[in-house]
């Protein structure tokens, strides 16, 4: 028996075009005789909330009776399901809009991580792999590729992607051709439009229901300097520490200069000696130690804010044209200490020990300001300012940094000495000291009391650190030292 009303849901963040990709499914129906009725709920905000878009279509009754018609998709009244995201999908199935035996699930399985999970102290991402499972479950027939991949590859948008999966998903009665004809009709970006929904036909047929996996290729050196190093890695440290070893000899060279990256070396080579696990300490300590040695201080976000690359990728990600100009405004906030402390470091001490001085100068950085670095004057600023860099081992900041930094490897070589197990946690307890400004301040804080308190067990370090990051207040930590 043929289906004459279909009810379909559309979750898409802000900016992605799911109200576009409503209007091209009701233009569809409604040229086809059918009758259409779209409507939506605003979310919060791009990348905090979601829109929810629910188009529904009936097809004239015989009677000349017309369909009553809902404002708003029901839990296991659904038939299709299309999201623009990951955990886009993950929020369909939770409010029940995807039935198992009924509903062909769509969804992209790229990820755009919300701002909870971005500021989570520890990993606060979603679990995906659940979200894939529960979908599969959950539906008829779950369809699931990375569409913001697709996209990208087209140079068009994901909702042009989306459509195209939903036409070679057969969950409509209507033509390939509807669907083309539909993006033609509408006469926006027509060409790149159709080459999105091509793609995402394509990446239906053929789906696999995985997500996209990261890949992180071991960086090939291109200079003398990076080979050199490059060979003193492979020659001095464990097989299984060379590709972190890697990663950060590359990280501190573009952070600093080869000089530094060899300090890493030099100070992951004193650990590799004592190394008595399966190298995983030595592993361990080379992306720990390289995420510390390159501190964010004013100097480093000066500089990668400013960098050809960031503005290459910030005018892909909003699919400005050449023509276009484009416009990049930033909020921030230093503080004076921030300031401060790429200062050299008896100037910078100085100053903040100086009441008089502080007083005085402190009211120029009381608040932040909205930074246009596309701007002449900001980008000459900030890229004088990221000049810095190679005086930064004279400061204030990398003589404190560097002390805290040799306490901590004093530790791990200590415990390695008689327990492998404990100075591999006391390593992955720098994951505390990250960020700058307030976090940073508050990691640190966090790490200092968990060092203090002397831990004599793995198990006693990896309780405290989760302490740590339970909660921004410390009550967990405050809690947990009091228990040890």
């Amino acid at each position: 028996m043929q289906q004459n009303r279909f009810s379909i849901a559309i979750l898409a963040l802000g900016g992605q075009g799911g109200g576009v990709l409503a209007d091209w499914i009701q233009h569809i129906a409604r040229e086809s005789g059918w009758l259409a009725q779209g409507t939506s709920v605003p979310g919060v905000a791009q990348r905090t909330g979601s829109t929810v878009y629910y188009v529904e279509l009936a097809k004239p009754d015989a009677g000349g009776r017309t369909p009553i018609m809902a404002q708003m998709p029901m839990p296991g009244d659904v038939d299709i399901v299309i999201a623009s995201e990951l955990m886009e999908t993950g929020r369909a199935l939770l409010r029940g809009f995807s039935t198992a035996g009924r509903t062909t699930l769509i969804g992209s399985t790229h990820r755009i991580y919300a701002i909870s999970e971005k500021a989570a102290m520890s990993d606060g991402r979603g679990n995906g792999e659940a979200i894939i499972a529960a979908a599969g479950q959950r539906s008829k027939r779950f369809i699931g590729f990375d569409m913001e991949a697709a996209a990208d590859g087209t140079n068009s948008v994901i909702s042009a992607v989306m459509f195209g999966a939903l036409a070679a998903s057969g969950a409509l009665p209507f033509a390939r051709d509807l669907f083309e004809k539909a993006i033609r009709d509408s006469g926006i970006a027509v060409a790149t439009n159709l080459a999105g929904f091509d793609a995402g036909w394509q990446a239906a047929e053929g789906v696999v229901a995985m997500p996209a996996e990261e890949s992180h290729p071991v960086p090939q050196a291109t200079t003398p300097a990076g080979k050199a190093l490059e060979a003193r890695a492979r020659a001095g440290l464990p097989e299984a520490a060379i590709p972190n070893a890697l990663h950060g000899i590359q990280r501190l060279m573009d952070y600093q200069d080869a000089a530094y990256a060899g300090l890493f070396l030099d100070r992951l080579e004193s650990v590799a000696v004592r190394d008595q696990s399966p190298f995983t300490l030595t592993a361990e300590t080379a992306r720990h130690l390289a995420l510390w040695m390159s501190y964010e201080d004013s100097i480093r976000v000066a500089d990668l804010k400013t960098r050809d690359t960031r503005i290459a990728r910030v005018r892909g990600e909003v699919k400005a044209s050449d023509a276009q100009l484009l416009t990049i405004t930033e909020f921030m906030h230093p503080r004076l200490r921030e300031i401060c402390e790429i200062l050299p470091a008896r100037l910078g001490r100085a100053i903040l020990e100086s009441e008089f001085l502080t007083r005085r100068i402190s009211g120029f950085f009381t608040s932040g300001r909205h930074v246009e670095t596309t701007s002449l004057h900001w980008f000459f600023l900030l890229r004088t300012l990221a000049g810095l860099r190679r005086w930064r081992p004279k400061s204030l900041r990398f003589a404190h940094e560097q002390a805290r930094i040799e306490t901590w490897l004093e530790r791990v070589r200590t415990a390695a000495a008689s327990d492998v197990a404990l100075a591999i946690e006391l390593v992955r307890c720098q994951r505390l000291v990250k960020g700058y400004g307030d976090t940073f301040d508050r990691g640190l804080n966090n790490f200092e009391r968990i060092m203090a308190a002397l831990p004599r067990s793995a198990e006693e370090v990896s309780r405290l650190c989760a302490a740590a990051l339970a909660d921004e207040g410390g009550k967990a930590l405050d809690e947990a030292l009091k228990a040890a």
